[in-house]
């Protein structure tokens, strides 16, 4: 029943999601093959579960598993490599959430873990139905089909594995032989060593597992922004914290991605990647319909003349943005300590899974809208008029009550510390 349920998942919302990207056409009809793949990978594990009992030793599983986790880490380095896509954000919110396929390898609660999958993707989800949903109805379906193949997986987990992958080798109803003490192992040139995940450490091996690419030392490694487990604490211990996956880690621990560095212009788009220490790039000669977009830069700042339509600091660490003037919005996406300064006016300010901001605003600008999510220690400084900014922290913490009228009410609560 195991199998047949999650064929179901296949056959129904998969099938309507992979319709809806064949019709988009593109990068998105592309990208759908991969995660067709990656079910159906998916598929052949638990019809081996469902056959064979629990492997005794960990490296066994990362055998079994890795043939799921090659096809993941193809969808995410799929993404990495079609960054100026139109698509882009089709793209994300799927390389964000693939990784709740990485379920079987959660216990004790592994629905959860794919609840806060889908909910990682929902970010880009969201981006995908506020620039399409007045332009084409497909792409409005295309999010319903993704999100609902999520949301059926998750209750899939919930309904026949809600403690944890089961094999055959558990809950065999009394009476009936037990199975194969294990199928054979499947051809491999190269696999982790036994070292890299001695013991039975489920949470080392799960970190593993969704390292995706680097589960061998062939593939190439995917970028660490899209590796949102890496973070070095999921090693420690195995409670269910250990699979918690909220974001980008840019942590002392977190490891970091040396690629050259890239100053360039395609079409509109001003590109501005793996920047490291240079505090002297200038993006001259901006246009109205032009977009910057910065990428992993670290210890860097970046100035912006002339007026722009939009900003975008994605994955950054202590770089800062000098900005004339901004026509759409600045966003910031998996940053850490980054800081910008107005000098015209900015619409809107859009903070997503970023650990300390600092904006600057000017005199212009203080009709700006500013949209924060998962996000801390976020400052606002606002000028006096004297030259001076007084600093304003954007709240971080809420508190939510049920109305008599079943409704909820959330206010924020003010830190007085």
């Amino acid at each position: 029943m195991s199998v047949v349920g999650f064929t179901d998942i296949i056959q129904g919302p998969l099938a309507q999601y992979v319709q809806y990207s064949q019709q988009i056409g593109g990068d998105v009809a592309q990208h759908c093959q991969l995660v067709q793949q990656a079910f159906k990978a998916q598929l052949q594990f638990l019809e081996l579960a469902s056959q064979s009992s629990k492997p005794t030793n960990p490296n066994d599983l990362v055998i079994f598993l890795k043939p799921t986790s090659d096809i993941i880490a193809t969808i995410q380095d799929f993404r990495e490599k079609h960054r100026t896509s139109p698509f882009f954000n089709h793209l994300s919110a799927i390389s964000e959430s693939i990784p709740a396929l990485g379920w079987v390898a959660v216990s004790p609660a592994p629905s959860p873990y794919v609840k806060e999958m889908n909910d990682a993707g929902q970010f880009y989800t969201n981006r995908v139905l506020k620039d399409w949903k007045e332009k084409d109805k497909r792409h409005v379906d295309w999010v319903k089909g993704w999100v609902q193949t999520l949301t059926e997986l998750q209750a899939y987990v919930k309904q026949y594995h809600t403690t944890g992958l089961v094999w055959a080798g558990r809950n065999v109803p009394i009476g009936v032989p037990p199975p194969p003490p294990s199928c054979p192992l499947p051809p491999m040139d190269n696999f982790l060593p036994a070292a890299d995940v001695a013991g039975n450490d489920r949470s080392a091996l799960f970190a593993e597992i969704n390292k995706g690419s680097s589960i061998t030392q062939n593939l190439k490694k995917v970028s660490p922004d899209m590796q949102t487990h890496k973070n070095p604490s999921l090693k420690q211990g195995g409670g269910p914290a250990a699979y918690k996956i909220s974001g980008v880690n840019y942590s002392s621990g977190a490891q970091q991605v040396d690629k050259p560095p890239v100053f360039t212009r395609d079409g509109k788009k001003w590109v501005i990647e793996y920047q490291k220490g240079n505090h002297n790039l200038a993006v001259e000669n901006a246009e109205m319909n032009n977009v910057v977009y910065l990428f992993k830069c670290f210890d860097s700042t970046v100035t912006i003349r002339g007026k722009i339509n939009s900003v975008v600091i994605d994955s950054c660490r202590k770089t800062a943005v000098v900005i004339d003037s901004i026509v759409a919005a600045v966003e910031f996406i998996n940053c850490q300590s980054v800081q910008m300064q107005m000098f015209g006016k900015v619409p809107t300010i859009s903070i997503d899974k970023t650990d300390g901001c600092q904006v600057y605003l000017s005199a212009e600008s203080l009709d700006v809208e500013i949209v924060s999510s998962k996000s801390s220690e976020m400052n606002v400084l606002v000028p006096k008029g004297n030259g001076d900014y007084v600093e304003l922290p954007v709240p971080e913490q809420f508190k939510t009550t049920i109305l008599p009228n079943k409704t909820l009410q959330t206010v924020v609560v003010e830190n007085k510390g």
